[in-house]
């Protein structure tokens, strides 16, 4: 097996439990543009939330709102909203997360969080949980180019972090929409992770060659641990 030397993570759901601070974000500003729970066009809305977790947050809202400024401003909304979620501290480390990201760069593997958050959502959540030091880099979509279910997330992480070869590159998520995204990078071990969103069954669809319980899961995968 080629060795791994870069690991592309997930943040929500993945390596970090918000509480349920992403769905209190998307419902409220989704609220603003009256599609609330009995409303017409509510149940449509929340299948594409969740059917689009993981991916880019302003992409979510253009495909559901189509106007372009009502997108930006339900995306604006949702900014606010979570953020006030990450300083009433509902975000939380996944049980033993700090710890396999300290694990992987001592077994020689280079970390990137990746999100669909803006830079700004995604770097006040990395100071809440003062994992700056954990990580060699952050990235969101406007950094890469495009979202998930895209590669570029993963590639961008390959790229800036000096890797060779794709194999040698982990994606691990709790979406389909991660699991996609690495499988499209042509990643060495892509494993869809069972503490976020998606379900087994979801992660089985988008065609995870691994599923696992937690992140802490991810060490023997990438050749560390038991």
């Amino acid at each position: 097996m080629t060795q791994i030397k870069i690991a592309c993570l997930d943040m929500a759901g993945t390596t970090i439990s918000d509480e349920g601070s992403v769905e209190e974000a998307f419902s409220a500003a989704l609220d603003r543009f009256g599609l609330r729970q009995g409303a017409p066009g509510y149940e449509q809305a929340s299948v594409i939330v969740h059917e689009t977790m993981g991916q880019s947050k302003i992409e979510v809202f253009r495909r559901i709102l189509g106007a372009e400024t009502d997108a930006q401003e339900a995306n604006g909304l949702f900014e606010l909203t979570y953020a006030k979620g990450v300083r009433a501290g509902n975000v939380k480390p996944i049980p033993g997360a700090a710890e396999m990201l300290a694990a992987l760069r001592a077994g020689g593997i280079k970390v990137c969080l990746a999100t669909g958050f803006s830079p700004a959502t995604r770097d006040a959540l990395l100071e809440a949980l003062g994992w700056r030091p954990l990580i060699d880099l952050a990235l969101s979509p406007a950094d890469a180019g495009r979202g998930r279910p895209w590669p570029d997330l993963p590639l961008t992480a390959l790229l800036r972090l000096g890797g060779g070869a794709v194999a040698e590159l982990a994606v691990a998520g709790d979406t389909a929409s991660d699991v996609e995204s690495g499988l499209r990078a042509g990643a060495g071990v892509v494993a869809g992770v069972l503490s976020g969103s998606g379900s087994r069954e979801e992660l089985e669809a988008a065609g995870a060659p691994y599923i696992i319980n937690s992140i802490t899961d991810l060490l023997p995968l990438v050749g560390l641990g038991r």
